[in-house]
């Protein structure tokens, strides 16, 4: 073993107190005793030998070395004596190790979280098991300066440790973590290898494409910019280099390509980019000092790089050497690459040998370097199809390079490898996977496999690229999945998809159908997206029909303009003028004037006699009211079943059916005008409304004693009528069919006719049942911590502010009920949006009302108006008067 470079706490381990060392020394330490990895901190250093053992040397401020036996000579790390060892990685201050059986140990410097232990400990100085981690198989372990990150055998990523530049990749806010997290945004892209800087973190896939996330402020992730960036994202400029490894530095980056070119980018500052300058570069631009030579192995130390020609066995060094970690024998930086002296030429095998099989650098060191002789093949990577990256992994194109050609327009997939697993599934030998039969045709039987073998989002992704070579829609296996009930639909979704991918461009290429041939566009494949996402796209498809609706009418009035009929001008908005009195007749009266298209116009309400202009406030409360009255058990309208407390339509009521065709459309207005209201229908009408047949349960659901009686007398094997004395005129499927559908057909057509008038189209077809459920009802997952956090304040007010304190003390000492009164008065709606309180943002602001004077609420604008009362008491008295007392409009 060769090293040199900083030497001042001993972490070269050659036994010397020099501070530094300019030239390649030998460390005999090691010899004849298989050294298989080396890896350095910022002070520190850890040795793996191939019999699984582990020495460290160097500082040992915060425990990172293991032992306790000095630091300028490598010592056995004592506490790791049970375990085989494979892999070692550095921090700043802090060590992992990862054994054969994929457990990870961290010991160290922990103020950060970067241990993963679960707790912040200053310092660490024995190795302790990650827990957390102790349920995958972990292959490979970086760490970054106070970060790290892990990847499992079977493709999932996992981060711990210091946030404060995104350098975990679990998005923006996101704060540090104590313990490992997944990394769900790269879940189920085949990945090869991890890599972390200073605070930032790469990950390498197997078909080469690169992707980092983290600090960004010398253009180190490769993004032609200098933002840092919370997730990963695809380094788009190396997509075409076919990159076999990535390597960091605090603030650099270096890619290798299999043809052996080498890409810096990032901090240029001390030459460790190797372009002959100082200058930052945003871009990965190749070295071109090593043009004409095949680069093998690269290692990043903090601010200077080396990589390696086996054609000429020399190693070559360029950046900061202050320490003499470049290893020339010179003093001073070096912009260019220059070989590292008195380092013979070495013979690792063919100059084609991939970098997998060949001994690789450190990856994360400060101000040191190793060089380890031995050049033993990694192990083969076992691909599990338990995972989805391993799933997604094994249809890799390996011929010609295929997997490395992946776009949008080619997926870098054997289609071979395809077919033949899928006619391996269908042989004889796996008929007892199919437990139910179908007419037989090649597609219904990969159906029947995909319904009994695997589901996962992201193998249906992999189908909706290969939809036109397989002839297979994704949507039909969802569709298989449904009736088989294999998986919850749920877990076919992309958490934060909205984050990820904007929505509304995919849904308006999808409404459009201008698409690329070839490109996927989310909307197609609706299994993906959440009921966020969802959500989010009926809101589009809603913007996008009010504009159109909107510059129909403003272009009318410009023609009557011109053709002097000023008279014949239509209003752009949908405007009711109801009376709080005779809001039901009064609404009847308005909605029947109007045709479908102004329909689509965006609502405005006017109470007779209220100043307020509605701008959202009016509307919320115009919908609770109205609907409150509808549901009145004197119209007879609904039939309230007490057990569950859910209505349903009655098959004896008296009031004409205009009636239900007005609910029906002040629910499509609702959802189209994204206002939540408070409906106790049970999942069954959503069902309808989507074109999907009742069930049992069902009937469960609305009636809960009524539906398992029938399940019991439909699982009974003997005579119903003989045993129980009874005669049923209707029976199983007819029962449900009649509760549902036969006995309220004329209500229920009235009511889906106006619900469909405003919210029917294509854009429905892209909903579950509860999915538009939970749209059109919100939720009551209430989270009054998260809304007092969320709020913001004006005029003298603050989080500090004493009225401000007593406030949410006298709130959250509310009971629920009286909580839920405050959200009516406080937004029009004591139920939760679909995307969470996280969406329900309040304001307080101070008035400088006297003190016997009530709050007041901005509906609109969800705005608190407050005087600065001086006790809680009047406080507390004050705010339950006038939640009390909430109805109504007025301009203050």
């Amino acid at each position: 073993m060769l090293c040199w470079g900083s030497s001042a706490s001993g972490q070269l381990g050659i036994g010397a107190s020099e501070a530094s060392v300019f030239e390649p020394r030998s460390c005999c330490m090691f010899d004849g005793r298989g050294l298989k990895e080396v890896a350095c901190g910022s002070h520190h250093s850890l040795f793996l030998l191939h019999d699984g053992s582990v020495y460290a040397s160097g500082s040992n401020s915060c425990g990172q070395l293991g032992h306790d036996k000095g630091g300028w000579r490598p010592e056995l790390v004592g506490a790791l004596d049970a375990q085989k060892i494979a892999g070692v990685s550095c921090g700043q201050a802090h060590s992992l190790v990862v054994n054969e059986q994929g457990q990870v140990f961290a010991w160290g410097a922990g103020e950060g979280g970067q241990l993963g232990l679960g707790a912040a400990e200053e310092a660490v100085r024995v190795p302790r098991l990650i827990k957390k981690l102790c349920e995958h198989r972990i292959s490979q372990v970086m760490c970054g300066k106070q970060h790290c990150i892990a990847l499992s055998k079977d493709g999932q990523l996992f981060v711990w440790g210091e946030n404060s530049s995104g350098q975990l990749g679990l998005g923006k806010g996101e704060p540090s973590t104590l313990s490992p997290q997944p990394l769900r945004s790269l879940c189920g892209i085949p990945l090869a290898q991890i890599s972390a800087g200073g605070d930032h973190s790469f990950a390498l896939s197997l078909s080469g494409a690169v992707f980092g996330w983290g600090k960004n402020s010398a253009g180190q992730l490769g993004l032609n910019d200098e933002q840092d960036r919370a997730v990963p994202c695809h380094i788009k400029f190396l997509r075409s280099q076919k990159v076999v490894y990535i390597s960091c530095g605090e603030e650099h980056t270096a890619a290798l390509t299999k043809e052996g070119g080498l890409f810096t980018f990032g901090n240029g500052s001390r030459g460790q980019l190797g372009h002959d300058s100082t200058r930052n570069e945003p871009l990965p631009r190749r070295v071109m000092e090593l043009m004409g030579t095949e680069v093998s192995q690269i290692a990043c130390g903090r601010h200077h790089t080396l990589a390696f020609v086996p054609s000429t066995g020399l190693v070559y060094a360029f950046g900061c050497n202050t320490q003499g970690q470049l290893g020339t024998g010179l003093r001073g930086n070096a912009k260019s690459p220059l070989p590292v002296r008195n380092i013979q030429p070495l013979c690792i095998g063919n100059t084609h040998t991939s970098i997998t099989h060949c001994i690789k650098y450190i990856c994360y060191d400060f101000d040191a370097d190793f060089k380890s002789l031995d050049s033993s093949p990694s192990s083969d990577i076992i691909l599990l199809f338990s995972s989805t990256a391993c799933w997604n992994a094994s249809f890799l194109d390996q011929s010609d390079d295929g997997h490395f050609k992946t776009n949008p327009k080619v997926p870098g997939i054997d289609f071979n490898a395809v077919r033949l697993l899928f006619e391996t599934l269908m042989k004889p030998a796996f008929a007892r996977l199919l437990d139910y039969s179908i007419e037989y045709s090649p597609a219904s039987e990969l159906n029947c496999c995909f319904s009994s073998v695997f589901a996962d989002k992201l193998v249906l992704i992999l189908f909706a690229l290969l939809n036109d070579k397989l002839s297979v829609d994704p949507n039909i296996l969802v569709q298989v999945n449904l009736k088989v009930h294999r998986v919850e639909y749920n877990h076919f979704y992309i958490p934060d998809i909205s984050r990820l991918v904007d929505i509304q461009e995919d849904y308006l290429k999808w409404f459009l159908r201008k698409a690329d041939i070839g490109s996927v566009t989310l909307c197609a494949y609706p299994f993906i997206l959440n009921a966020q996402a969802k959500t989010t796209v009926l809101q589009t498809d809603a913007e996008l029909q009010m504009q159109m609706a909107v510059s129909g009418a403003n272009l009318h009035n410009v023609f009557m303009l011109l053709t002097m009929e000023p008279l014949l001008a239509r209003n752009p908005f949908l405007v009711l003028h109801v009376r709080r009195n005779l809001l039901v007749s009064d609404a009847l009266r308005e909605l029947t004037v109007y045709n479908d298209v102004d329909l689509k116009k965006p609502l405005k309400v006017i109470f007779d006699g209220e100043e307020a202009v509605d701008a959202g406030g009016v509307t919320k409360e115009f919908f609770l009211l109205l609907l409150k009255e509808l549901m009145d058990p004197i119209y007879g309208m609904f039939t309230q079943y007490s057990e569950s407390n859910l209505l349903w339509f009655s098959d004896k009521c008296f009031v004409e059916h205009n009636w239900f065709h007005l609910i029906g459309i002040i629910c499509g207005l609702a959802i189209y005008n994204s206002t939540v209201v408070d409906l106790h229908f049970p999942l069954v009408l959503y069902k309808k409304l989507l074109n999907v047949s009742p069930t049992l349960d069902d009937l469960k659901e609305l009636s809960p004693t009524e539906g398992r009686s029938l399940q019991q007398l439909l699982e009974y094997e003997g005579d119903v009528e003989e045993t129980f004395c009874l005669n049923f005129a209707v029976m199983g499927t007819e029962s449900i069919q009649y509760v549902f559908s036969d006995s309220v057909q004329e209500q229920y057509s009235a009511f889906s006719s106006g619900f469909l008038k405003v919210c029917g189209g294509e854009i429905l077809s892209l909903f579950q049942p509860s999915e538009l459920m939970a749209m059109v009802v919100g939720n009551n997952n209430y989270n009054w911590e998260e809304m007092e956090k969320n709020a913001s304040y004006k005029g003298e007010f603050s989080a500090s502010h004493p009225t401000v304190k007593m406030f949410w003390e006298v709130f959250h000492e509310f009971p629920l009920e009286k909580k839920k009164q405050f959200l009516l008065f406080l937004t029009g709606s004591d139920r939760i949006p679909i995307h969470g309180m996280a969406s329900l943002r309040i304001v307080i602001q101070s008035t400088a009302a006297e003190e016997h004077y009530l709050p007041v609420a901005h509906t609109c604008y969800n705005m608190l108006d407050m005087p600065c009362y001086q006790t809680k008491e009047t406080l507390r008295h004050r705010l339950t008067q006038a939640v009390e007392q909430y109805e109504g409009f007025s301009l203050v």
